[in-house]
């Protein structure tokens, strides 16, 4: 007979996974990324980090978190705004440029 293990998986969803986001974040905020978002360390994890490799113990989850480097964050920001400006037309950025 076949046991079936349940392994609890987290994620950015786990409780315990937010509070050290939330210590990482401000620790990044406070050295390196002023303007950084708790969305985007999340994002970074979630659509990155833990992408087709999500951490099945607390410890490693913690420790993955705590290991993020600022460079990482701000590539990742810096890819995701390549791909999103691509697909947008050039007058959308007209704000930006002193346009109308």
């Amino acid at each position: 007979m076949e046991e079936e293990i349940d392994l609890e998986v987290f994620d950015v969803n786990n409780t315990c996974v937010q509070l050290v986001m939330v210590l990482k974040m401000q620790q990044l905020k406070s050295k390196e990324i002023p303007s950084l978002q708790y969305e985007n360390l999340e994002d970074y994890l979630r659509d990155r980090l833990w992408k087709n490799d999500c951490p099945r113990s607390l410890h490693t989850a913690i420790n993955q978190v705590l290991s993020v480097k600022a460079q990482d964050i701000v590539r990742f920001l810096a890819r995701n705004a390549i791909v999103k400006g691509s697909s947008q037309d050039l007058s959308e950025f007209a704000d930006l440029f002193g346009g109308k």
